[in-house]
């Protein structure tokens, strides 16, 4: 009896373990694809003539705080002034 609990413990886990795999691997294709999105975005706004380096750094600042940003450009400003930049 005690073989038949372990073998049915072991048959649940297991699929439980392939469920959890197969999410992931759900997840990665989703992952690609929005990547591929991304891409075709960026292709469509160099087309258009936008500067795609600066648009990611814009999008870059946006996920930051204001605060951080500015105390960046203060420090920033200050290396350039000291290299008479």
């Amino acid at each position: 009896m005690d073989d038949s609990v372990t073998e049915q413990t072991y048959r649940v886990t297991a699929d439980e373990l392939r469920q959890f795999i197969e999410r992931f691997e759900r997840l990665e294709a989703e992952k690609r694809d929005i990547a591929d999105q991304q891409k075709e975005v960026m292709a469509e706004a160099k087309g258009r003539g936008y500067d795609t380096k600066v648009m990611r750094k814009v999008i870059s600042l946006r996920k930051r705080d204001k605060d951080d940003i500015a105390e960046e450009e203060a420090v920033l400003d200050m290396y350039k002034q000291a290299l008479g930049m």
